[in-house]
């Protein structure tokens, strides 16, 4: 994580055996005026099914879904967190083991709900694939 991405947590560090079951997960950027969140996977063999080069579908969207729930906690103000509502994840490429980028954003944000968007990019910057979502906006807990 940066730096600059660390210093601007506003919570302590996510579970660390979630973020273990997810590949390990690093803030790459926040872009508080874009309300986007850019953080780093790795897709795990584990992960994969089809002799171990293609990944789970559940790890993709869980990737996804974890870049526009930080969106929201990074860049609003107070801090709030977001429940899901709903997910819609469109897969384009197979994902397989490796670095992958999720950059999340908000869409548009009301005072209760908040409608987000997010990409998936491999270590080469191909888009694997693409995600909308809704959620309740929740104060943020400590």
């Amino acid at each position: 994580m940066s730096q600059s991405a660390e210093a601007a947590l506003p919570f302590e560090s996510p579970n660390p055996d979630l973020m273990q079951a997810l590949g390990g997960m690093r803030v790459l950027d926040i872009d508080p005026q874009a309300n986007k969140a850019t953080l780093e996977f790795n897709c795990l063999p584990a992960f994969c099914h089809s002799n171990q080069s293609i990944a789970q579908g559940g790890f993709v969207t869980a990737w996804m879904d974890a870049a526009m729930a930080h969106a929201v906690i990074l860049t609003t103000e107070p801090p709030m967190s977001v429940a899901s509502l709903d997910i819609n994840v469109r897969f384009l490429e197979k994902v397989g083991p490796g670095p992958v980028r999720a950059t999340g954003w908000i869409v548009r944000r009301g005072r209760k709900v908040c409608s987000m968007a997010a990409e998936l990019l491999d270590a080469e910057g191909r888009l694997l694939g693409t995600a909308t979502s809704s959620g309740m906006l929740v104060p943020l807990t400590r």
